[in-house]
């Protein structure tokens, strides 16, 4: 089963001035041929994001004029923003609309859904969408439009500024990509004001950024974020957000819009894999954005020298927005817009210098969250999450079905490189369920084939055994596809399936650990095994899907991480001990590689001593110092290359 809007990463797509002209010629044609006498461009099936649809057609034509100068599109885009200008233009209070500080005002706004009172919960991001279209179509207006329709439409977006910072409450959803789009409309709106109208229209925008934006951030992965539907990031909303920081950067030249967007991009960079894949956000964990986020991570990946675009985008949008049946749809047409304006060029190089909470080189990363637990794996075009036991999620050892993964004190990480070698060890104490403290040591290894990871934890009792993630995804055909078969397993088939000395072989994935490994699949409750995942009720649903189906509001409201926070086990891959643990410690350990090296042996040796727990396998040497660290408590960490 396909993860149905990651096809392709965003860079793949072309983006030269000949693309963007061919793409603007398409929606020219399909504009032509849909405008009706009236002027209206929408898409005729369309029931909702009415209020700036149409308008953002027109803006794509205007676009398409100013580039081409095609007799044809003069008309029908002074036709079509009549339309806007008397049937898309609301001045009285829509009924039940929730957000208002001040009645009656007869500002201009647009409409969510175009009945009275049928879902007005939508209008101030339709508003903010509007004014968007509007000032692009004044961008482009110089011998389109008469100076009347240019007046008229200069006013139509002053009132639209007003009603978005004065009529209603700021950013009433709590959907920051919707209030620093409000910010950038109103930096456009002031190029086309006199100058004192300009300067107020500014001034207010710079407020709004700092006092409703900026000092809103939430924290996350040691960087502050714009908070989406109570979330640090989403992975929708986060690309967009970046988009409109990169046009308000351009727009305004303003330091502090490319210093938010550089540290966003940053972060996005460590959150995705080597393929471009990412899980997780508040509003939705897989379904990511497609052209509206490429301005943003094509600006930013220059500025930050990384390959941002990797980024596996939503195939459906991969130009522009469509409706059900992907037709054209003027609903972000703004992006495009930007997009095709912003002469950029993609940064292809993958950043080398080693970053915080990722390791990457070449086809293997691993992504950590805030706590430095792995929050995704690839290897061999694999993608591995987090896997759940007893309602805990992680990768990590487990004593007694207890996940030893919680700090319990400070996290230190060490990274080290040598010979075509990454590695990086993360120190950490935890407590098991009885509360004593113990250390745990990880080591991540990898040389862009292959990822060796060996957990050394203090000796406790009970039965240990490592939670090694759980199969997901594959690359196949350019794509993700769900993983629902296992070295010819069938995931949906309950209890627990051993291997003795051998791999475990998923899509090019081989597993392969110096211990028993194992994968379980777990014990669901009747028919309803929501919350056991990849148990036979959850195996045709993404992660995505079971997590809404748990989420306090599963109509599309509700955060999908809380929701995959209620997964109480899912299918995971477990590593018993190494047969030669040296005394005082229990160790793990477990290759993660190429099906094709599946046949290659992983007999790694351990030996321990004063200076720590040396490490040999047939790719590496290393030696991890003792928990305690050096003399200013950091972890030390040496790595060699067989024969170094």
């Amino acid at each position: 089963m396909f993860l149905t809007y990651q096809h392709g990463s965003l860079h793949d797509l072309p983006d030269d001035p000949a693309a963007y002209d061919a793409v603007l010629a398409r929606v020219a044609d399909t504009a032509l041929a849909r405008i009706t006498p009236d002027g209206n461009l929408e898409h005729p099936a369309a029931w909702d994001d009415l209020g700036d649809t149409s308008h953002g057609v027109t803006a794509l034509l205007a676009l398409a004029w100013q580039r081409t100068k095609d007799d044809r599109l003069a008309e029908p885009v002074r036709r079509s923003l009549n339309f806007h200008l008397r049937e898309r233009v609301y001045r009285t209070d829509n009924p039940g609309y929730p957000n208002l500080r001040l009645r009656a005002s007869g500002e201009p706004y647009a409409r969510y859904v175009l009945g009275d009172g049928e879902h007005p919960i939508g209008d101030w991001p339709s508003t903010v969408w509007a004014l968007l279209q509007a000032v692009n179509v004044l961008d482009a207006a110089d011998g389109l439009i008469d100076q009347e329709q240019y007046a008229v439409l200069t006013e139509l977006g002053q009132g639209y500024w007003r009603w978005l910072t004065e009529v209603t409450f700021f950013n009433p959803q709590d959907a920051t990509n919707q209030a620093i789009g409000c910010v950038v409309g109103g930096l456009m709106l002031a190029r086309h004001l006199p100058a004192k109208d300009a300067q107020a229209v500014r001034d207010t925008a710079l407020r709004l950024y700092g006092t409703e934006i900026r000092a809103r951030r939430l924290p996350d992965r040691g960087a502050l974020l714009p908070a989406e539907h109570g979330g640090a990031y989403d992975n929708n909303y986060g690309p967009i957000s970046l988009s409109f920081l990169a046009q308000a950067h351009r727009v305004s030249g303003e330091q502090l819009f490319a210093d938010d967007g550089d540290e966003i991009a940053r972060y996005i960079d460590a959150r995705l894999s080597s393929c471009g894949y990412d899980v997780g956000g508040p509003r939705y964990s897989e379904q990511h954005s497609g052209f509206e986020a490429v301005l943003g991570l094509r600006y930013f990946s220059r500025r930050i020298r990384s390959d941002l675009g990797r980024y596996l985008g939503d195939a459906r949008w991969a130009r522009h927005a469509v409706n059900a049946d992907g037709g054209l749809d003027g609903h972000f047409a703004f992006m495009l817009v930007w997009q095709i304006q912003d002469a950029t060029r993609w940064y292809r190089t993958p950043k080398t210098a080693p970053v915080r909470h990722q390791l990457r080189s070449a086809r293997v990363s691993v992504s950590f969250d805030s706590a430095m637990t792995p929050a995704l794996v690839e290897a061999a075009g694999t993608v591995l999450l987090p896997a759940a036991v007893n309602r805990q999620h992680g990768f990590g050892p487990a004593v007694d079905g207890f996940l030893l993964t919680r700090p319990m004190g400070q996290i230190r990480v060490r990274d080290a490189v040598a010979s075509g070698l990454a590695a990086k060890l993360v120190t950490k104490p935890v407590v098991s369920r009885d509360h004593p403290l113990l250390h745990t040591q990880s080591l991540y290894v990898t040389d862009g084939t292959s990822l060796w990871l060996t957990v050394a934890l203090d000796r406790t009792e009970g039965e240990p055994y490592l939670l090694a993630g759980l199969p997901y995804a594959t690359q196949t055909d350019g794509g993700l596809a769900k993983i629902t078969e296992v070295s010819g397993l069938d995931l949906a088939e309950k209890g627990a399936r051993l291997t003795a000395g051998g791999s475990l072989l998923m899509g090019g994935l081989a597993i392969t650990a110096a211990g028993e490994l194992r994968l379980t699949t777990p014990d669901y409750p009747g028919t309803d095994g929501s919350a056991y995942f990849n148990s036979p009720d959850t195996i045709a649903l993404t992660q995505e899907q079971a997590a809404f189906r748990l989420a306090a509001d599963p109509r599309g409201y509700g955060n999908p991480d809380q929701g995959w926070s209620h997964i109480v086990a899912t299918t995971a891959v477990e590593a018993a001990p190494c047969p030669a643990s040296p005394d005082g410690r229990v160790l793990f350990a477990v290759r993660y590689g190429p099906a094709l090296a599946a046949d290659t042996p992983f007999t790694p040796a351990f030996g321990l001593d004063a200076d720590g727990l040396t490490v040999r396998t047939e790719a590496f040497t290393a030696v991890v110092g003792p928990p305690a660290g050096d003399a200013h408590g950091e972890p030390t960490l040496t790595l060699r290359a067989p024969g170094a």
